[in-house]
């Protein structure tokens, strides 16, 4: 437990919202959007709540960060895949119902990037599958930026008071 200590708590202070906001937020944002479990709402909330000015801002930034992590996610489902036709000489895809599906939508699909625990697989399999790159990126950054907007805005009107540090 005290090696744990020992460098979470640098790392928390290093990553605290009100001395470095927005590039935590960014950092956050782009982390949860990889295939790691974690979620940047809290992140970009607290911002928010400590400095009310910076919604557009922490939206902003959120949504940026979101989506290099989404792109990276992608990225990494097109290795994947790369991979996978290396070691099996097979240029055949493995998982035909989410070809099927995301051929049928395309890089619309990704505008569902944002959804919890599918999300960021969504991402990889569009990799996977090749879907072109930079729609993709447009189409999850327009689902992340209308889900931070909602969910900041949402959180803010459940939860008015001002925090006191």
């Amino acid at each position: 437990m005290a090696a744990m200590d020992a460098w979470i708590a640098p790392l928390l202070a290093a990553l605290a919202l009100p001395r470095y906001g927005l590039s935590t937020v960014f950092v956050v944002a782009l982390v949860s959007a990889t295939l790691l479990p974690m979620g940047s709402e809290p992140a970009v909330f607290g911002l928010v709540k400590l400095n009310p000015d910076l919604f557009w801002p922490a939206v902003l930034v959120a949504t940026a960060g979101n989506t290099v992590g989404g792109a990276i996610t992608w990225w990494m489902g097109y290795g994947a895949e790369r991979v996978y036709e290396r070691v099996t000489h097979n240029p055949g895809v493995a998982h035909p119902r989410a070809l099927a599906w995301l051929e049928r939508f395309g890089p619309p699909a990704c505008l569902l990037a944002w959804l919890p625990v599918v999300g960021d697989p969504l991402c990889a399999v569009a990799g996977w599958l090749r879907l072109p790159f930079w729609p993709c990126v447009v189409y999850m950054a327009i689902g992340k930026f209308l889900r931070y907007v909602t969910m900041t805005a949402l959180l803010l009107w459940v939860f008015p008071g001002a925090f006191t540090l």
